[in-house]
């Protein structure tokens, strides 16, 4: 059985939908301070970028998932993070009139800084962090050194790292312990493309990598650690009952797709198949709101939120479904990894300990 300390998920993660209205607008019932907030547009006339934006780097400081563009600010954007939400102005992207958005929010929390660590000078790097949730936003500057290693404060071994260079136009990188095959093919993801599987050895380390409960490794990729540029790693610890990182098999089948345990009922699933090109598909419990969850969003792509099936699932009291056979998500054999967040764990060791149920 699946026991959870985290009784209440929306604690530290939660979905919003919400409807623009071109000026300035609250964005309430998050449920938590949002450090980590991450929109996108899901109807209208323009096909705008996924904007990510976190309190450690700064209101209007964005960074978008779908290119490899540096950090811009944007003054009509997020402007204020409150308790239970977060305020925005009239930036389209956030707010134009009548478009529907959906709003991806973590919770980090506890904020420090230090020098970071291993080969090369040592440079200022600051953090925020909840071990609770297992997720931590670290800013850091390269030093363009193999073997650069930046402490994560997760006290945890990540199971996946978002990196972003915010002063050079480079890709996403993206690390999934699923995903890593070997010290020689370390195996990173780029988050704004469809490509499959790298074993680019630049990226976390030129000769090896670490990356353990408390720092992760670094090549001499300048996505990932050019000389004194500034960037952000998001890094998660999977947590029982709450997040949940790892493989899956497709199978074909579009109607009896393979099955996924979570030990908790979804709020947020991404699927990336590895072993050939595939779009990054983005589900949550809001869209629509029952089963079948068949309107999504690609992480590397402006496209609006699509409802052709591509990415189909049920969301179920302890895992998820695959309900169709597109080769981006379910082709039979093939090998991909997903990240999730939990609705309500299967069943909390604190409270009532009620077990979930499905919807």
């Amino acid at each position: 059985m699946a026991y959870s300390s985290i009784a209440k998920p929306t604690d530290f993660f939660n979905s919003v939908l919400y409807t623009g209205n071109g000026g300035t607008q609250s964005i309430t019932g998050v449920g938590h301070q949002t450090d980590f907030i991450w929109v996108k547009a899901r109807s209208g006339a323009t096909n705008y970028y996924h904007y990510l934006q976190d309190t450690l780097r700064g209101t209007q400081k964005i960074l978008y998932t779908n290119n490899t563009d540096q950090e811009a600010v944007i003054t009509a954007g997020i402007s204020t993070v409150g308790t239970d939400g977060w305020t925005t102005g009239s930036q389209g992207a956030l707010n134009d009139s009548g478009d529907n958005f959906v709003s991806w929010n973590w919770k980090a929390g506890t904020t420090g800084s230090g020098t970071t660590t291993g080969s090369g000078t040592g440079k200022a790097y600051s953090y925020s962090v909840n071990t609770t949730a297992g997720f931590s936003i670290i800013n850091y500057k390269g030093n363009g050194t193999a073997g650069h290693t930046i402490p994560h404060h997760l006290g945890a071994t990540p199971d996946t790292i978002i990196v972003k260079n915010r002063d050079y136009a480079r890709n996403w990188s993206v690390y999934h312990k699923n995903a890593f095959t070997s010290q020689a093919a370390p195996g990173v993801l780029y988050l704004n493309t469809t490509a499959a599987k790298a074993n680019d050895v630049n990226v976390w380390g030129n000769s090896s990598v670490t990356i353990n409960s408390t720092v992760f490794s670094l090549g001499d990729y300048e996505g990932t650690n050019r000389n004194d540029d500034d960037l952000v790693a998001y890094c998660f610890a999977e947590k029982k009952g709450y997040s949940s990182f790892g493989p899956y098999t497709g199978n074909g089948s579009a109607s009896d797709g393979p099955f996924v345990y979570t030990g908790f009922k979804p709020a947020f699933v991404m699927t990336k198949r590895i072993d050939n090109t595939g779009g990054w598909g983005m589900n949550d419990n809001r869209r629509p709101g029952y089963n079948v969850a068949h309107q999504y969003l690609l992480a590397n792509d402006t496209q609006l939120e699509a409802t052709d099936g591509s990415w189909s699932m049920d969301l179920l009291s302890n895992g998820w479904k695959a309900r169709y056979n597109n080769g981006n998500f379910n082709a039979d054999g093939g090998s991909y990894v997903y990240w999730a967040f939990a609705e309500e764990p299967l069943v909390a060791n604190v409270g009532a300990g009620v077990p979930a149920t499905a919807r």
